[in-house]
C-alpha cells in the first residue's frame, strides 16, 4: 500500500466524521459506506454515556468533530511532508496501550502506526473500548489492505517490535521497567497552565473557560493552573466562564465538586468559588477535577523560566503570545496533526523502529 493510498484512506475516513454534529448529524451522498456505518456511529456516540459517564454526546460529538477536522488532505500532506518514508524499515508491529481519560484519546498514535506501514496491536483503556474499534472497521471497509494491519488485543501483549503507553505517574514506572527491552514511547501526567496578565478581553477569558472545562477538565490539554500577576482579582475570570455553569448539572462532575471542595475546606485552605468552580492557590501544575490552581508571578520573564524548567510537566501553555510557543485561547482541545503529545515525534519514532 502506498502512502498516497493510505492518506487517501484517512481523508475518507475525516469525510465520514464530518457528517456528525449535535443535534445536526447529516448523511453525506458522497461518503463511502454511509449506508452500513452511518446510523450505527450516531447511535455509538449517544451510547457511549453508558459506557463511560463522562463520556457525554456533547463531548464524544466535539473530538469527532476536532478529527473530522484534522483529516484533510491539506491536513495530512502537510503533516507528512517533511519525513522520508523511504526511511522506514519495513513493517513493525507496534504495541499501543491507550488511556481513556477522553474520547479518542490514542487515536493520533493509532493512525501515526498505520500510515508509517506499521501494523498496530491495540489495547484500549477499559474506559474507552467501542469508539475506536468502529473507526478501526471503517477504515477497514475502504481499505481492507489495513485488516492485516490492526489487532485489538484483550489479554497479555506479545510479539511486538515497540511501544506506546500512555498512563499515570505510577504506570508508567511500570512500562519503563516492563518495556525496559523495546524501543518505547512512555508518556507520564501532563497538565496545561494558561498565563495571564491581566489585559485579556473578556472573549479570550470566555475561551479560556473552553480549555478549563472541555470534556470535564479530565485531558492533558486541559488548563488546570493559572499564572496571574500580583495583585490580579479573578472577577472578571468567573464573570466571562459564568457561561459554563451547566457543567454543575453533570452528576459526576458535581460528584467531584462537592467532595472536593469538601476536602480543601477541612484543610482549611483558602478557595475562591462560584458554585461551580473552585480556585486554589497552589504550587501544583494538577488540580482536581472541577478545580484550578493559580500563582501569582511578578516579573514576567522569571516565569518563563520557570515553565522551561519545568516543561516535562506541561503539556501546552496558554496565553495572548506572551510565552512563546504558546496555544490560542479556546484551542487546547483542537491540536493539529503535527502537535505531538510531550513533544516527542511520533512519526520519526515509528519509521526508525530498529
Amino acid at each position: 500500500m502506498t502512502l498516497e493510498t493510505k492518506k487517501s484512506v484517512f481523508v475518507e475516513l475525516g469525510k465520514f466524521l464530518s457528517q456528525f454534529s449535535e443535534g445536526a448529524s447529516a448523511k453525506k451522498s458522497d461518503v463511502l459506506y454511509n449506508d452500513i456505518f452511518f446510523d450505527d456511529f450516531e447511535r455509538l456516540i449517544h451510547l457511549s454515556q453508558s459506557h463511560n459517564g463522562w463520556y457525554t454526546p456533547e463531548q464524544v460529538y466535539f473530538a469527532v468533530k476536532s478529527w473530522a477536522e484534522a483529516l484533510t488532505k491539506e491536513n495530512i500532506d502537510k503533516w507528512l511532508s517533511n519525513y522520508n518514508f523511504e526511511s522506514s524499515r519495513g513493517e513493525k508491529a507496534v504495541a499501543l496501550i491507550l488511556a481513556g481519560n477522553i474520547p479518542l484519546v490514542g487515536f493520533h498514535d493509532f493512525i501515526s502506526v498505520l500510515i508509517t506501514g506499521n501494523k498496530a496491536l491495540v489495547k484500549t483503556s477499559s474506559n474507552d473500548q467501542h469508539l475506536l474499534p468502529f473507526l478501526a472497521r471503517y477504515i477497514i471497509a475502504v481499505d481492507e489492505s489495513f485488516k492485516d494491519k490492526i489487532t485489538f488485543v484483550e489479554g497479555k501483549l506479545e510479539n511486538f517490535d515497540a511501544v506506546i503507553a500512555t498512563g499515570s505517574n505510577n504506570t508508567a514506572r511500570y512500562f519503563e521497567y516492563y518495556f525496559k527491552d523495546k524501543p518505547s514511547i512512555i508518556r507520564k501526567n501532563r497538565n496545561s497552565a494558561a498565563v495571564l496578565n491581566g489585559k485579556e478581553s473578556n472573549e479570550e477569558l470566555e475561551a479560556l473557560g473552553e480549555d478549563i472545562f472541555r470534556y470535564f477538565g479530565l485531558g492533558c490539554r486541559n488548563v488546570s493552573k493559572l499564572f496571574v500577576p500580583k495583585g490580579y482579582t479573578f472577577d472578571a475570570f468567573f464573570q466571562a466562564v459564568f457561561k459554563y455553569q451547566d457543567v454543575i448539572h453533570y452528576e459526576k462532575y458535581a460528584n467531584n465538586y462537592d467532595y472536593n471542595k469538601a476536602v480543601f475546606l477541612m484543610s482549611n485552605f483558602k478557595l475562591t468559588d462560584n458554585g461551580f468552580l473552585t480556585l486554589k492557590e497552589d504550587s501544583s501544575y494538577a488540580s482536581p477535577i472541577s478545580s484550578v490552581f493559580y500563582e501569582y508571578y511578578e516579573n514576567l520573564e522569571d516565569l518563563k523560566s520557570r515553565l522551561e524548567t519545568d516543561a516535562e510537566q506541561i503539556q501546552c501553555i496558554v496565553s495572548s503570545d506572551i510565552i512563546k510557543n504558546s496555544v490560542a485561547f479556546g484551542q487546547t482541545q483542537n491540536p493539529q496533526l503535527w502537535d505531538y503529545a510531550d513533544n516527542v515525534d511520533t512519526i520519526t519514532f515509528l519509521l526508525t523502529i530498529k
